[in-house]
């Protein structure tokens, strides 16, 4: 009888807390990717970076401006006649002709930057998206949590009435009511801190998804087609922060020949119009040519700067390479604890199950004490617990696999968004438009639209 009652409100709580329409893991995670304001922020710093190689190239264009002057002068010295006032309009144009590469290699450094902050990119977006995919498991850990419980104390509540029932008519002592009524104690204890856990999920939830937690579906773990070693290979030529950093190292060796350009000579080609308000014409065209001699150190300090950031980016290198090796590795290691875990937890349900139906059937007949019942329980209870945990555990080490290979991503996910295109803005400016071309007044739109 007890045991049909127990299998009964168990039933009646899962019923209520698995409805017939669930929101899948999928959804979640498209709505983390859509409302992340994490991404948000690195793709704008990403257009910033492809500004970086526009104003590069923009130094290779010629250079045109324009002055105006109006001036007033009186003195007694002045001749008689003499107009005490004076205007004078110039317009100047200058092209850097050469200066060793230096420019051209401040042009290649921006755009290996680019690459990496792209990169970098990718990196968040497999931090959004794992961060949603770990709120949404414990969101659902947390729940069953709080169902256990409830159920739980459902059942010591039927205990601790039948403890009281058999005392009244001398079966047990007073001690086992209250045993009984210690566990119904404890219990409402630990349902209150089940559902304060899971009430910080939720946050957590609303947090990294962008909106409460709907009804959550069953999450199987992310299949995965490769073995630790095969992954770790894959991972050092395909994750985010490896690629980072190669662009990064990139960067830094151009920046370096950039430094040590800047010891070269350089040759501008100027030319200049002016008028003044006698309608006196002036032009000019002429070509210089010059150097540094000495700098106070500025250009050597700036070449040794430039070496060291670059030994430092080779070692930054290598020890990206450590760390995502590292990485795949300890995401298997918790992958192969939590499957272990999940077996385990199985064979404990179903040994303590056995255990409590014995005990229960025994304490009926008088060879077992409410305490043991109680006991017997609560290893059911804990059994169930780590079952729940364990399999939460292993759908998140599984994701935590992905994101190790750098695969946590939307595009390998096949979520339902519309991705966003970091090349998109880098070609709009590129060649460095003017504000009044029609590709500038294009990319005003843009601009207007991506603030809004």
């Amino acid at each position: 009888m007890f045991l049909r009652r127990l299998a009964t409100t168990a039933g009646l709580v899962l019923a209520l807390a698995t409805p017939a329409t669930a929101e899948s893991l999928a959804d979640a995670l498209a709505d983390s990717y859509r409302n992340s304001g994490l991404l948000d922020q690195n793709r704008a710093l990403l257009r910033a970076a492809d500004e970086d190689v526009a104003q590069s190239l923009a130094a290779l264009r010629p250079v045109v401006q324009w002055s105006a002057n109006y001036s007033w002068r009186e003195s007694d010295l002045s001749p008689p006649g003499t107009e005490p006032t004076s205007a004078n309009f110039e317009l100047s144009a200058s092209l850097l002709l050469y200066d060793g590469g230096a420019s051209k290699h401040r042009t290649e450094a921006a755009k290996a930057l680019v690459l990496e902050t792209r990169q970098d990119l990718r990196g968040i977006e497999q931090d959004v998206l794992l961060r949603a995919a770990t709120a949404y498991m414990n969101v659902r850990r947390n729940t069953e949590f709080v169902a256990l419980r409830k159920s739980n104390m459902s059942l010591i509540e039927q205990e601790l009435r039948a403890a009281r029932d058999r005392f009244e008519v001398g079966e047990v002592t007073r001690t086992d009511v209250a045993l009984a009524e210690a566990r119904l104690a404890a219990t409402r204890s630990e349902l209150a801190a089940a559902e304060g856990s899971l009430a910080q999920s939720v946050e957590e939830f609303r947090a990294a998804v962008g909106r409460a937690p709907g009804n959550l579906d069953v999450v199987a773990p992310a299949p995965l087609d490769r073995g630790q070693e095969a992954a770790r290979g894959f991972a050092l030529g395909n994750h985010p922060s490896i690629k980072a950093a190669q662009q990064a190292v990139t960067a830094a060796e151009l920046t370096l020949r950039a430094a040590k350009a800047g010891l070269s000579p350089s040759v501008n080609l100027r030319g200049s119009a002016s008028v003044d308000d006698d309608g006196n014409a002036t032009e000019s065209l002429g070509v210089t040519f010059g150097g540094p001699i000495y700098s106070g150190g500025q250009l050597e300090s700036a070449i040794r700067q430039a070496t060291a950031r670059r030994d430092a980016a080779r070692a930054g290198l290598h020890l990206s390479g450590q760390s995502v090796a590292q990485s795949v590795g300890n995401a298997f290691a918790q992958l192969r604890v939590a499957r272990a875990s999940s077996e385990a937890s199985r064979l404990q349900i179903r040994a303590a199950r056995t255990a409590f139906e014995g005990v229960r059937e025994e304490a009926t007949l008088g060879a077992r004490t409410t305490l043991d019942v109680l006991n017997a329980e609560q290893e059911l209870l804990d059994a169930r617990a780590n079952g729940i945990s364990a399999q939460a555990d292993e759908v998140i080490a599984s994701y935590e696999v992905l994101a190790s290979m750098g695969l946590m991503t939307a595009d390998h996910l096949g979520l339902a968004v519309q991705t966003y295109d970091p090349a998109a803005y880098y070609n709009m400016v590129k060649d460095a438009p003017a504000t009044l071309s029609p590709q500038g007044r294009a990319l005003d739109r843009v601009l207007e639209s991506i603030g809004d």
